[in-house]
C-alpha cells in the first residue's frame, strides 16, 4: 500500500540554496529579494506592478483599505469559499453580503450578484475556486449595466467608475481567462502562495492591478507598502543607505510585508513554475481520462453537468481558459454527506488522502453568528455535501497518479 500525502509543497534544492544565500547576506527581511520577486510577479500577470505582502488575507485586505471600504458599505462574495475571502470584509468593518454559487457550479451565481448590487455596494470578490477564473466577462458587464447605481465615496473608488471587482485568486496563479494571465483580468487580483499553493513563498501571498485612468501605479504600490509596514515612509532598505536613518509614521497601518527569506523561495519558484503548472495538467487529465473509465471527464462545464455519470470533475481546460490546475475537485453523483464522508474514509484506509473544498461558510459558526443560514444557499451545499478532492500536485508520480486512480476506482466500485 502506498501513503500519498494530500498537498506537500513542491520544494527542493533550488529553494534551498536561494534561502541559504539570504541567510548568509546578511539581509533577511524585506529587501532586494523581494522587490526582485514582485517585479517577476508583475511580469508573470502582465501588470505594471506588483507587491508582496506576508499573505493573502493581507493583500485582499489592503485592497480594501486601497479602495476605501468601511462601515456602512457592503462587499459581495460568494458563500462557497475558505473564510480568507470574508473575514478582510469583516476587518475593515464592512458587512460581507454572501450569495449562493450557480446551480451545479462553484462559480458565483451571476444573477444573484446583480441582484445583490445595492447602492451601498463597494467591491465584489469573486473567487476562482481550484484555479479555475470565473467569468469576469459576466461579472464587467453586470458592474456595467449597474454603473448608476454605484455611489463612489473615494478618490480612487470615482476613477474606477463601477463596483470593483476584487479578485480572490489565491488558487489562480498562473491561470489564464480568454487569453489574458489571472492577475490582469479583474480590476484587483490577490494570490496566495501559502505552503499548499502551486506556487509557494512557504507563507506569502500578492495583489496586483490594472491600470486605471487617472491614477498613477506607483502612488498605489506606495500605499501598498504604507500600509504594509506600520505607515512608515522608508523601509528597512531606504533607511540603510548611509544618513537615511530618519523616517516618518504617517498612518498607524499594518505589518503585513514579505521577507526576503520567502521571497527567495518564491523567485527559486519562479524558475520551475511552467514545468510544475505543466505537471498538474497531465495528472489532472489524466483523472479526467481515467476515473470511472472517463465517464466524468467532461462532466462540468460552464455550470452544466450529466447526472447519468457517477462522478463529476471541474474542467480545468477549456476554450474560455487555462487553469492553474490547482485542485482535483470531483463530486460523486448520489452522495450525501455521511456516505461522502465514509468515501474519504475508506480512500485514507487505502494510503490517500483526499480534503472537502469547502464547507460554505453559513455552516460555520463565526458566519452563522452573523446571522447566515445554509438553508439559503442550497446550491453551495449541494456542491459540498458530495465533493471531494483528490491529490493533484507536482511531486505526484506516474505511479502515484496510476494508484490514486486505481484506488478511486475501487472504492466507488465498493459501494460504500
Amino acid at each position: 500500500m502506498m501513503d500519498i500525502p494530500f498537498s506537500p509543497p513542491d520544494v527542493g534544492e533550488a529553494e534551498i540554496a536561494a534561502v541559504s544565500e539570504v541567510l548568509r547576506s546578511g539581509w533577511i527581511t524585506t529587501g532586494p529579494k523581494t522587490k526582485q520577486l514582485e517585479e517577476e510577479i508583475a511580469r508573470f500577470c502582465g501588470t505594471r506592478k506588483a507587491a508582496c505582502f506576508n499573505s493573502a488575507t493581507a493583500s485582499l485586505e489592503c485592497a480594501l483599505h486601497l479602495l476605501g471600504i468601511g462601515p456602512g458599505d457592503e462587499v459581495i462574495a460568494p458563500a462557497y469559499t475558505y473564510t480568507a475571502t470574508v473575514s478582510p470584509i469583516c476587518h475593515v468593518g464592512a458587512k460581507p453580503v454572501l450569495v449562493d454559487v450557480g446551480p451545479d457550479s462553484y462559480e458565483m451565481d451571476y444573477p444573484a450578484v446583480e441582484k445583490a448590487l445595492t447602492k451601498r455596494t463597494k467591491a465584489i470578490i469573486p473567487v476562482d475556486l481550484g484555479g479555475v477564473m470565473c467569468d469576469y466577462e459576466t461579472l464587467s458587464s453586470i458592474v456595467s449595466d449597474k454603473a448608476k447605481l454605484f455611489k463612489p465615496r473615494t478618490p480612487l473608488q470615482e476613477a474606477i467608475g463601477h463596483v470593483p471587482i476584487v479578485a480572490d485568486a489565491a488558487h489562480a496563479f498562473g491561470a489564464t481567462y480568454h487569453g489574458m494571465p489571472c492577475g490582469s483580468v479583474a480590476d484587483f487580483t490577490s494570490f496566495s502562495f501559502h505552503a499548499v499553493k502551486n506556487f509557494t513563498t512557504g507563507e506569502g501571498g500578492a495583489l496586483t492591478w490594472n491600470d486605471i485612468d487617472g491614477v498613477d501605479s506607483d502612488e498605489i504600490y506606495h500605499r501598498c507598502m504604507l500600509l504594509s509596514l506600520h505607515g512608515q515612509d522608508k523601509d528597512a532598505l531606504s533607511k540603510n543607505k548611509v544618513g537615511a536613518w530618519e523616517y516618518d509614521i504617517v498612518a498607524p497601518d499594518y505589518k503585513w510585508n514579505m521577507t526576503d527569506i520567502t521571497a527567495a523561495i518564491g523567485l527559486a519558484q519562479m524558475e520551475r513554475y511552467p514545468g510544475m503548472l505543466a505537471r498538474r495538467k497531465e495528472i489532472l487529465r489524466r483523472y479526467a481520462a481515467e476515473l470511472c473509465g472517463g465517464l466524468g471527464g467532461s462532466a462540468l462545464i460552464g455550470g452544466t453537468s450529466r447526472h447519468d455519470t457517477p462522478i463529476l470533475l471541474l474542467e480545468h481546460y477549456s476554450p474560455d481558459g487555462s487553469s492553474s490546475g490547482h485542485l482535483g475537485l470531483v463530486r460523486l453523483n448520489g452522495f450525501d454527506e455521511t456516505r461522502r464522508n465514509r468515501f474519504i474514509e475508506s480512500m485514507a484506509e487505502k494510503g490517500v488522502a483526499t480534503n472537502v473544498h469547502y464547507k460554505p461558510l453559513p455552516m460555520m459558526t463565526a458566519y452563522r453568528n452573523l446571522g447566515f443560514r445554509i438553508e439559503k444557499y442550497p446550491n453551495a451545499f449541494s456542491q459540498y455535501r458530495n465533493e471531494i478532492t483528490l491529490p493533484v500536485y507536482s511531486l505526484l508520480t506516474d505511479e502515484q497518479v496510476d494508484y490514486v486512480i486505481d484506488s478511486f476506482n475501487r472504492t466507488l466500485a465498493e459501494g460504500i
